[in-house]
């Protein structure tokens, strides 16, 4: 059966939006289409709690035009999952994070997994998310390549080095038998770094849009009893009537 799979990039940058859209389609299935999209307002890139807390307005913008389309079901893109929660409550297909995804699969090839990130700060952030997914004590260790996210698009190869540097660190060094990118934009990484490691290197998008596709092919939603109920219908005044 077609499905529609809307893959949303929260920050303003139409390369890594191609990066990430690539990579959703080269696992999608026969017969799913991808629509990567972005904000047109935001940030260029996602680094922090503040970033997030703009990006979101931008999530949940991109989800209802993604529903006007007929997307079937939403992959957040960028790995603190913002908006997350506020997007199944707009959406009735499924909305799935990057992080989120994961972190899931992770548990399901290996014991324990290794994360790696791109700033020391977003470190924080990943513990935080895996506290909150339940998953703190399947992680052996996070590590940063201590670079910011828009390095992974600017074409010197630096920041792509560092993610390999660090992922033979956490295989040498932590006992994990999987190490998940904590990136969008590492997405075009994974497979290369699985086979060079011998071990599964685990990205996101790509985690997410199968994901999606199973829960779509399964006719499940986002469920609306409860929390996640559609909002409760209110005026939105200034910039936030795009969300009425």
């Amino acid at each position: 059966m077609p499905q529609l799979i809307q893959v949303i990039n929260p920050n303003t940058s139409l390369a890594m939006t191609h990066t990430i859209g690539e990579a959703a389609r080269s696992v999608a299935a026969p017969g799913t289409t991808i629509l990567a999209t972005c904000p047109t307002q935001g940030v260029e890139s996602i680094e922090g709690h503040y970033d997030e807390a703009i990006a979101a307005i931008g999530v949940l913008e991109q989800i209802k035009r993604g529903k006007e389309q007929g997307a079937q079901g939403h992959v957040i893109a960028c790995f603190g999952d913002p908006g997350l929660l506020a997007g199944r409550e707009l959406a009735s297909g499924p909305v799935v994070g990057i992080a989120e995804a994961a972190m899931h699969m992770a548990t399901l090839v290996a014991t324990r997994f290794s994360i790696v990130t791109t700033l020391p700060r977003t470190v924080i952030i990943a513990r935080h998310l895996l506290q909150q997914y339940g998953f703190e004590h399947h992680c052996a260790a996070l590590h940063a390549i201590d670079l910011p996210v828009l390095a992974l698009e600017d074409g010197t190869g630096l920041a792509q080095m560092k993610v390999r540097e660090r992922c033979l660190q956490a295989k040498r060094e932590d006992g994990s038998g999987a190490i998940v990118l904590g990136c969008g934009g590492m997405a075009n990484l994974a497979r290369e770094l699985t086979q060079e490691l011998g071990i599964p290197v685990i990205d996101g998008v790509t985690a997410a849009v199968k994901m999606v596709e199973s829960l779509v092919a399964l006719g499940l939603g986002t469920s609306k009893h409860g929390d996640l109920a559609y909002p409760n219908k209110k005026p939105l005044s200034g910039g936030f009537e795009m969300l009425s």
